[in-house]
This record gives structure tokens, sequence and C-alpha cells, in this order.
């Protein structure tokens, strides 16, 4: 693993719309949400620190009971996902009016 070296894509110059900014806090929490979903199936609770052996996390928690520095963790990887789909040329579309 020494030898591993991430190569993210450049989001650099990717700026994204009012509209998606605020799409990014409803993706930061659904990916917790699935984190938390697929912990929680394997046997994982609640607890005061982390604790592997005994499947103890911290973050076992609503999105909106998170500390503030976990739920900017899941805004940042929801918004570099948003930016890396706009880098590889696709087009991110507002859903169509309510009728």
């Amino acid at each position: 693993m020494g030898d591993y070296k991430p190569q993210p894509l450049d989001t650099s110059r990717v700026v994204l719309p009012p509209a998606l900014l605020a799409l990014t806090e409803r993706l930061a929490e659904n990916a917790h949400d699935n984190w938390a979903q697929e912990r929680l199936s394997q046997g994982w609770h609640h607890g005061p620190r982390r604790d592997d052996d005994q499947k103890l996390h911290p973050c076992l928690l609503p999105y909106g009971e998170l500390p503030e520095s976990e739920r900017v963790y899941d805004r940042k990887t929801a918004m570099e996902t948003l930016k890396a789909i706009m880098s590889l040329g696709y087009q991110i579309l507002p859903p169509p009016p309510a009728k």
C-alpha cells in the first residue's frame, strides 16, 4: 500500500450552480445514511468511541445529530462527486416542475 498515490479528477475549475449547492446537503445526508445502514447491517452499534472489536462507532447517529466536522466530511464527498460528474462532461438537470 505504500506505493498507492490517489489521483482524483481535477475538479478545481468546476463551479457548481446554486441549485446543485443546495442538492449537496441532501446527498451528504444520503451518503451518511447509506454508510450507517451498511454498518448497522454488519452488527455495529452507536458507542462513545470507535471500537472495531466491539463494533461501536460514535457516528451511528442521524445526520442532523452528527458533529459539524463529520457533516463537513460528508458534504465535501457529495460536492466532489457532483463536480466529478460535471468535469466528465455530464449535465445535471433540475427536476421538472410539479404539475
